[in-house]
């Protein structure tokens, strides 16, 4: 099994590139002789004003506290950024509305302070994964051009080390594009859900296929296309920047859709938001399972996911589909039993303003660490996946909290 990562969910990646430094006020605090393991990385938004970067901030402990944005941390280049871990490091990724763009990395030193490795140029990406050592990236053109890139970043170089094209129309075969969801490892291919999209006619991303889904499957690290699997009784797998399958542990995978697919701006999916499978060392849809989520979560659907370990997963749950809408409401559900139940002690759903779809999770089988923001303030939540309940912890004063990461001091 390969969930080693986290990643902040948005609407692209990648973009413009300006130089920084950090001084030494801009570290956390560390006393003297502390024997430093290990240390929560919060990237949070100061809402003093608007159009501000991220601040990551570094915590000891999640469950009690309070740390802040104000002189504190290390202030991110550029208004929006996303967060992905691979081989003890952690990428900052700038978004840049589709421009050449900057990747940052840092590592945690002896201290546990954060330690900018580098800073290198990339594309413009819309999605980007962990697969091996190495972070798979790619750029899918929504119109015009027929081919997405490819690119192969190399987490001990740091470095671009292979990139290439892959056909989307090609892929699609039906008429459409194939916009990739995300991608994620599976033994050692990398599969790609895609939506089928227009791409054209002032509907670029409607379908005329609403019910169906489908996956990608590569072979790795060659990013040959070995075959399309699909399934007709779900709409498309995650959704926009959204990963939708995951690898667990005895290898099979597990994916969702949230029925959310359009055609010229009305919701156009008949089949229910649920989960599928495709068992270990198969490329095709198990036909033998089908987790119908609405039949058993009042009526909502799914919009994201923080897998737990050993089946669970904590979802984030809407009663209204929409292509973009962000579920405030937690559930624990468990693909191996296909049951449900709902978190309690989060904030009402009606003072939140924010909830982090990146988050870190102990991979125990029960505990989650996920951020809310609500009018009085932004916390990180403990989620228990056995008792369905959540406990407020860490305060993070002065910001709005976007991701939750977690590094080991760097050997």
């Amino acid at each position: 099994m390969k969930v080693k990562f986290n990643y902040c969910v948005g609407a692209a990646a990648l973009a413009a590139f300006g130089m920084f430094g950090c001084s030494e006020d801009e570290k956390p605090t560390v006393t003297p002789g502390e024997d430093v393991q290990a240390r929560y990385i919060i990237a949070s938004t100061p809402t003093t004003s608007e159009g501000v970067a991220d601040y990551l901030l570094t915590a000891e402990d999640l469950s009690s506290g309070t740390i802040s944005t104000v002189g504190n941390g290390i202030e991110q280049d550029g208004t929006y950024r996303y967060y992905v871990t691979n081989n003890n490091k952690f990428f900052s990724l700038l978004y840049g509305q589709g421009n050449p763009g900057a990747v940052t990395t840092y590592q945690l030193d002896e201290n546990g302070a954060l330690q900018k490795l580098s800073d290198f140029q990339s594309e413009t990406v819309q999605v980007f994964a962990p697969v091996n050592d190495d972070i798979l990236m790619m750029k899918i053109p929504r119109s015009g051009a027929e081919d997405a890139s490819w690119y192969q970043l190399d987490t001990d170089l740091l470095q671009i080390k292979a990139n290439g094209l892959t056909n989307i129309v090609d892929v699609a075969s039906n008429g459409e594009r194939a916009h990739f969801t995300w991608l994620t490892q599976v033994g050692e291919k990398v599969y790609a859900p895609y939506m089928s999209i227009k791409g054209c006619c002032n509907d670029t991303f409607g379908t005329s296929y609403p019910d169906s889904a489908w996956v990608a499957v590569y072979d790795y690290p060659s990013m040959n296309l070995e075959k399309v699997i699909k399934d007709n009784r779900i709409s498309y797998i995650g959704r926009y920047f959204t990963n939708g399958l995951v690898e667990v542990e005895n290898g099979d995978a597990y994916a969702f859709s949230s029925a959310v697919a359009t055609s010229n701006g009305v919701a156009t999916s008949t089949s229910p938001s649920a989960f599928v499978r495709i068992k270990a060392g198969e490329t095709e849809f198990d036909q033998d399972y089908y987790f119908n989520v609405e039949d058993v979560a009042d009526g909502y659907h799914v919009t994201n996911q923080t897998y737990l370990g050993l089946g669970n997963f904590v979802v984030f749950m809407h009663n209204e589909k929409g292509a973009y809408t962000t579920g405030k409401r937690l559930g624990i559900l468990n693909v191996y039993d296909e049951t449900f139940t709902w978190v309690s002690g989060t904030p009402a759903v009606e003072e939140i303003t924010n909830v982090t779809t990146n988050n870190y999770s102990l991979m125990d089988g029960k505990t989650a660490f996920i951020g809310f923001t609500t009018t009085e303030g932004s916390y990180v939540y403990q989620v228990d996946a056995q008792s369905a309940t959540a406990s407020r912890g860490l305060k993070v004063e002065g910001g709005t909290i976007t991701a939750i990461s977690r590094l080991a001091v760097a050997e």
